[in-house]
């Protein structure tokens, strides 16, 4: 196992090495189609979205139960308003739930005032429908506005996974000064999307012909875990139940997670947990400035 690049390398619980958060954008049929209303003239679009939180989020559920590993779901809130039951037995069975919009908007679109209106009104279906409410947020589109940081305060958040520039939990700054708001960094390396989510009509993502191999996306998670936990850093997912809760895929879930189990030094963990701890244990002064 090759010496860390950072001498001091995070601390986790119990003197575990590493971390890990799985996590999962449960987005149902929500996005740029639904945004944008062409979705309901595609039913077949509307069909594979739906495939999510309809069929492969039970198998997923099952395959968490199975290894014992705890997980977040951002789950927009139109698809905890739709699929109620399927998003309270997130919650049942021991795992969380955590803010991704209301129809997976991108909120570097969004003012202000429009990002509080989708916040609350999703704050208010998770109450309602899932009797919580959501302390982590995943920016639906990978970015959002220079405000974005202060609002997600203001609604007392605890920590955001929306951000790629580490792969290390950080505290965010506000006004030049670090909060507690952590930043737990996702990188479209563990990202599913990258692999596997090639479909056609319409063709996406665009000129790509074919999946990759099974065998080789799964040889590219194993390995970026292995240098995680090398390192003793947080990996977290970018996993979409609708993406690799398929039943062959399924099973490339099941052999990185044991893979990763094989490891007793590696601490599993909701992303909320992580954040509670980052901060319990003082540690993460901010990288990077995200606001003024």
């Amino acid at each position: 196992m090759h010496t860390p690049v950072d001498p001091n390398p995070p601390r986790w619980p119990h003197g575990h090495r590493a971390a890990v958060a799985l996590a999962f954008d449960l987005d149902g049929p929500t996005g740029g189609a639904m945004l944008d209303g062409s979705l309901w003239d595609r039913p077949g679009y509307f069909a594979l979205g739906g495939y999510g939180p309809h069929r492969a989020l039970p198998r997923l559920l099952d395959l968490l139960d199975d290894a014992g590993a705890p997980a977040t779901f951002f789950a927009p809130a139109w698809v905890v308003e739709h699929w109620p039951e399927a998003c309270r037995a997130i919650v049942e069975r021991g795992h969380e739930v955590a803010h991704h919009g209301y129809r997976h908007e991108c909120y570097y679109d969004l003012t202000v005032d429009e990002q509080h209106a989708v916040i609350t009104r999703s704050q208010r279906v998770f109450r309602d429908v899932l009797g919580v409410e959501a302390t982590g947020f995943r920016s639906p589109s990978g970015d959002w506005h220079p405000e974005t940081p202060r609002i997600l305060r203001e609604h007392g958040f605890r920590y955001s996974s929306s951000m790629r520039g580490d792969d290390r939990p950080y505290r965010h700054t506000l006004d030049g000064a670090t909060t507690d708001l952590v930043e737990i960094p996702a990188r479209w390396d563990m990202d599913d999307y990258a692999f596997l989510a090639y479909h056609r009509n319409p063709d996406y993502p665009s000129g790509q012909d074919r999946i990759a191999s099974y065998a080789l996306t799964l040889d590219n998670w194993k390995r970026e875990f292995d240098g995680y936990r090398a390192e003793g850093l947080c990996l977290t997912t970018l996993f979409h139940p609708k993406v690799s809760g398929r039943p062959g895929r399924l099973l490339l879930l099941e052999e990185l997670i044991d893979h990763m189990r094989a490891h007793d030094d590696v601490w599993f963990a909701t992303c909320h947990d992580v954040a509670d701890w980052w901060i319990a244990s003082g540690q993460g002064q901010a990288t990077e400035v995200t606001a003024a």
